[in-house]
């Protein structure tokens, strides 16, 4: 019976360690399946990383204005100026305007240096004024024209090079024949959005 026994165990011992094996082997592949998947998605995600910054770049690259412009939702700075009381230049009356103007700033920084260049700012708009004749300045064409030299005077108080427009047609029939300027090529944005007049008297 010992050896019917013996017998018997015999074929059993090879089945367990086939089975063993197969199970370690497959242990084996999940573990190494596993890690290689892990491996990959270490790789793939610095790279997704990566690309992810570059395309952050071009948006913001993208977002960037050629300009700078005005926010819409921005609240608006104005600096309101002491009145000016100046002579015309009408040569067959002595005519004067008395004048109050608000300047539109770009923004709060800019009403700071406006109250530092205060005086040069002021010159600049009564040398505006004072070559001025009445007739010039009395109708809205004229008030406009006079805003947007005030504007130019103003920035050119505080530091900005600021080029003078071409002269109108009837200006430019009245004198006499010149070269061509050149166009200006690039826009340059001024600290001065707008000029307002809140009182405009001409005498």
């Amino acid at each position: 019976m010992s050896n019917a026994a013996a017998a018997a165990e015999a074929p059993a011992a090879p089945k367990g360690k086939k089975k063993l094996i197969i199970i370690i082997a497959a242990a084996v592949l999940l573990l190494g399946g596993g890690g290689g998947a892990a491996l990959m998605l270490m790789k793939k995600k610095p790279v997704d990383e990566e690309a992810g910054d570059e395309t952050a770049h071009v948006e913001k690259a993208k977002a960037k204005p050629k300009a700078p412009a005005r926010d819409p939702k921005a609240v608006p700075v104005f600096a309101p100026l002491d009145p000016f009381t100046v002579n015309l230049a009408d040569r067959e009356v002595e005519r004067y305007a008395q004048v109050a103007v608000t300047l539109e700033l770009d923004d709060a920084k800019t009403e700071a240096q406006v109250k530092t260049y205060m005086p040069a700012i002021r010159n600049n708009i009564l040398m505006v004024l004072a070559h001025k004749t009445s007739s010039q300045i009395l109708d809205n064409e004229g008030k406009l024209k006079l805003a947007g030299e005030i504007q130019r005077a103003s920035s050119r108080a505080l530091g900005y090079d600021v080029e003078e427009p071409e002269a109108d047609e009837e200006e430019e029939a009245d004198a006499k024949p010149k070269k061509k300027k050149k166009k200006k090529t690039v826009d340059v944005a001024l600290p001065v959005v707008a000029v307002h007049f809140s009182n405009f008297i001409v005498q």
